[in-house]
C-alpha cells in the first residue's frame, strides 16, 4: 500500500477541520460540496470507507511519523540540544 505523504494528510485534515467549523457557523450547499469532496478524498488516500476511520488513520500515520522523526533525531525533541 501507498503511504501518503504527511504534508499533503495534515493538509487534508485540516481542510476538514475548517469545513466543519465553517458549517456549524452557516451551512451552503458549496461548503457542503466542498467537504464532502474532502471527506472522500481523506476515505481514499487513508484506503477506508468511512471519514472517522480516514481521520483516525491519518491520526496514525502522522503520530507513526512524529516517533520515527523523533528516535532519528540524536539531540532531542524537535532537535534542540539536551542540556549536560
Amino acid at each position: 500500500m501507498l503511504v501518503p505523504d504527511s504534508k499533503v494528510v495534515r493538509g487534508m485534515l485540516t481542510r476538514y477541520a475548517s469545513l466543519r467549523i465553517a458549517l456549524a457557523e452557516g451551512e451552503t450547499p458549496e461548503r457542503v460540496r466542498e467537504l464532502e469532496d474532502v471527506s472522500y478524498t481523506l476515505c481514499v488516500m487513508m484506503g477506508t470507507r468511512s471519514v472517522r476511520d480516514a481521520i483516525s488513520a491519518a491520526d496514525e500515520l502522522l503520530v507513526a511519523e512524529a516517533r520515527t522523526d523523533g528516535a532519528q533525531k540524536p539531540d532531542g525533541e524537535n532537535g534542540l540540544p539536551v542540556p549536560a
